[in-house]
């Protein structure tokens, strides 16, 4: 993360205001939270999006927190960490509260989003902003609690030479061990000591050969799943057993709960080989999700906009993440996809979903209201899921479905998805859970 980029972040609170979208189209003006999730749930820290940088966006981020009640900004904290499954955006919201905020729910909230051993460390590079100074008791109190959550693996793992390390954060917190056992523990962190953690990466640094390595680690069960997409390919090319990667695929095991759809569509093109198992282990996940009932009409949206990528080291886009989490939507539905045009695919769910609204029609401009027009005149339907980045070119009329739903993508200042819709912000499959208890509490 550029921390270094906060300083330049401005103090003050700004009225939100709705004006038009980027591509022109009239946008409702919006409360700061509404403003605050939008912002957040899809927002990749520092990265640049399409229309706006990755600068402006948490400079954003940070004045909307000034606006919104702490236990707010708190929940939307752990939100985007456990259900949307993000990592930095989370931290921010966590170091703004802290600016902004006193008393428990600092440490508290600190406690709950640091989920992985080395977001203490990007913590407090993002709490000095380029410059120390010292924490607040809460600030301690929060990495207090969360530190015991890591064992000496995950501890080894990610004891990294990082600006903030893990050393450095338990001489800053001096938390209380619990037992003998924990306070050797920790005085191996201070003293970086710890056995070298049983890794793909330490092992490959140690020399060992990339075929055995993998083959063992993925044999005991000490491969994480995000672990075994990311490095298909390099299997694969190593001449690692093409059943084992098979059966580790489909097993789904290691944190696959954690794994972004569109994860599943990086990794076959990675490994085209390897795309039915993935194929099958993405059917597996739609079939754990919720099915909905009726029928339902899903608006993809495949404008330019879209195709900008997720991050600067990622060859994976927004269109990508829209079309992954058009296609694991479980129901009886039609699907749609709109740029110039409007297109209609075949309701195809995984891989053959993905390929059919990828391939639907050139990426050009962002017909949103053409597009609503377009479901509205389809015939009785239920719902209508919109999955878009809400920069619209045309006024989007109200949609006559009963239910409907704009799932917003990316992190644009101004969007047209309020009012009559039900909005939903992020491209974790936990928005379609999201509609099925939204309907189930409403119904």
């Amino acid at each position: 993360m550029r921390t270094n980029l906060l300083d330049r972040i401005a103090g003050g609170v700004r009225k939100v205001t709705g004006r038009t979208t980027h591509e022109g189209a009239p946008a409702p003006a919006i409360s700061p939270e509404a403003a605050l999730r939008r912002s957040v749930l899809s927002c990749l820290l520092f990265e640049d999006e399409f229309y706006e940088d990755g600068e402006k966006i948490a400079a954003r981020i940070w004045r909307l927190v000034a606006a919104v009640a702490p236990e707010t900004v708190a929940a939307l904290a752990i939100e985007a960490r456990t259900a949307g499954n993000l990592r930095h955006a989370p931290l921010l919201l966590a170091r703004a509260l802290a600016a902004m905020a006193s008393g428990p729910i600092v440490g508290d909230t600190i406690a709950a989003v640091i989920q992985r051993a080395d977001e203490m460390g990007e913590f407090l590079a993002l709490y000095w902003r380029g410059r120390r100074a010292p924490l607040d008791h809460q600030v301690k109190r929060g990495l207090r609690l969360a530190l015991p959550k890591f064992d000496a693996y995950e501890l080894a793992k990610y004891d990294r030479d990082a600006p903030v390390k893990l050393r450095d954060v338990l001489r800053l917190v001096h938390p209380k061990p619990k037992d003998e056992a924990q306070a050797a523990l920790w005085k191996r962190v201070l003293d970086r000591s710890l056995d070298p953690p049983d890794t793909w990466e330490v092992a490959l640094s140690a020399g060992a050969r990339k075929k055995e390595t993998f083959e063992r680690l993925i044999g005991e069960g000490k491969l994480g799943y995000l672990a075994l997409l990311r490095n298909l390919r390099g299997m694969a090319e190593a001449g690692v057993d093409s059943d084992l990667m098979r059966q580790a695929i489909i097993a789904r095991r290691g944190g696959a709960q954690r794994v972004l759809p569109f994860r599943y569509i990086a990794a076959a093109r990675a490994c085209p080989q390897m795309e039915p198992a993935l194929d099958e282990a993405l059917g597996e996940a739609i079939l754990s999700g919720p099915v909905l009932d009726g029928r339902t009409v899903v608006l993809v949206d495949v404008s330019g906009s879209m195709g900008a990528h997720l991050s600067r080291r990622s060859d994976m886009t927004r269109m990508d993440a829209a079309a992954a989490l058009a296609s694991v939507i479980h129901g009886d539905r039609r699907v749609f996809t709109f740029s110039d045009r409007v297109v209609e695919v075949p309701p195809r769910l995984g891989m053959a979903g993905v390929d059919a609204i990828m391939r639907s029609q050139p990426h050009g401009g962002t017909q949103l209201g053409a597009a609503v027009g377009r479901a509205n005149r389809s015939g009785h339907h239920d719902r209508l899921i919109v999955v878009t980045d809400e920069q619209s070119a045309d006024p989007v009329p109200n949609p006559l479905a009963k239910r409907a739903y704009m799932i917003n993508v990316a992190s644009n200042r101004n969007g047209v998805g309020y009012g009559r819709w039900t909005h939903i912000d992020g491209f974790s499959e936990s928005v379609l859970r999201f509609i099925h208890r939204f309907e189930a509490e409403n119904a």
